[in-house]
């Protein structure tokens, strides 16, 4: 396989000169530049695309950061962000954190993303202040999505978990509905970061606007899982009289309602209604009704607006946006507000008016 050396060697001039002459730099003479491009196009000598890149200062290389890789929101977050940086060139570098604290501490505290990619893209991953600090360091421009914490100079693309939930249970309350129970997320469960409180903000505000005190009875906490949904909902249940409707804080939560409710001889809408937050894949299936949020298009938008520092893609993705540049985290600027993508009521089979008694 022809090397550079071999192009050097026929050009008659030095390795440093070959590359500066195919990567089109402005130090090498005309002349130089069509002696080196002639004698590639003679050896058939192709330049490695990584190779190029390093010497360039780049990786070619975006770190995408998860929480656990297998939840719905956060694989269809990463496969739209990979679909977009594939188009333009780059390869992605995914860190799942599983969980695992030693690997969070690894990826977000240690070096181990220095001179490894050029920009890093957090997706609903809580910060601790040491992070917040390691990530300021490697001035790396940077994203997050569906975050409730950040690092200062680096965008966020979300949805308003508040008015989301506040729709949620609007829609309840609509349809006649005054005993809301909500299932959320468990704060020692670091997947829950600041969602569920947003979440659990904006169904007490839609409760006290309809003039219903919130009871904290009919609100239990688990994990934002199937298994996390069924285990809250049978707890709910075990505290005497059921409610007329579960708004559960993600679809996932809202699938194990139902199959609580189903175990314990409920019916549903019959009995209890049940509400959810995502629009997941099987949703439409199961006939849950749910607060549609665009997954995909945060991770899309998150690359667009990733990519606009590192001189790739349009210059403005979206209305609005000023991105932050390279090492913006360290110059004291103001924070970049957060670009807020619209969610969507879906009405399914899943909620009906309560029954009459």
């Amino acid at each position: 396989m022809t090397k550079i050396d071999d192009v050097a060697r026929l050009a008659g001039v030095s390795t440093a000169t070959v590359s500066r002459a195919l990567r089109g730099l402005p130090t090498v003479s005309a002349a130089t530049r069509h002696r080196v491009l002639a004698a590639a196009e003679q050896l058939q000598y192709a330049v490695s695309p990584s190779a190029s890149r390093l010497a360039g200062g780049k990786t070619g290389t975006v770190a995408v950061v998860v929480p656990r890789i297998t939840r719905w929101f956060f694989a269809t977050v990463v496969e739209a962000v990979e679909a977009h940086l594939h188009e333009h060139g780059y390869d992605l570098l995914l860190y799942n954190l599983g969980g695992r604290e030693q690997t969070r501490r690894r990826v977000l505290r240690t070096a181990s993303l220095h001179k490894r990619v050029d920009a890093i893209v957090l997706v609903a991953t809580p910060l601790r202040p040491a992070d917040v600090t390691a990530l300021t360091k490697l001035e790396l421009p940077g994203v997050t999505v569906s975050s409730g914490s950040g690092v200062p100079g680096w965008p966020c693309v979300r949805i308003d978990d508040v008015a989301a939930a506040r729709t949620a249970t609007r829609h309840l309350l609509d349809l006649g509905h005054t005993r809301i129970a909500h299932i959320s997320g468990d704060p020692d469960d670091e997947l829950a970061f600041t969602t569920h409180l947003d979440r659990r903000r904006g169904y007490q505000a839609e409760l006290r606007a309809a003039g219903i005190r919130p009871d904290p009875t009919l609100d239990v906490e688990s994990t934002f899982t199937i298994d996390g949904g069924t285990r809250a909902t049978a707890e709910l249940l075990a505290r005497g009289e059921p409610p007329t409707a579960i708004f559960a804080a993600c679809d996932e939560m809202a699938m194990g309602a139902l199959t609580a409710l189903r175990d314990a001889g409920l019916r549903v809408p019959q009995d209890v209604s049940v509400i959810g937050v995502d629009d997941h894949d099987v949703a439409a299936a199961l006939g849950l009704t749910t607060i549609a949020q665009p997954a995909a298009e945060q991770g899309l938008l998150a690359a667009r607006i990733l990519l606009d520092p590192l001189g790739v893609g349009a210059a403005e993705p979206y209305p609005g946006l000023v991105p932050a540049p390279r090492g913006a985290a360290a110059t004291g600027d103001p924070p970049t507000p957060p670009v807020i993508l619209p969610t969507r009521l879906v009405v399914r089979e899943s909620t009906a008016p309560p029954r009459a008694h």
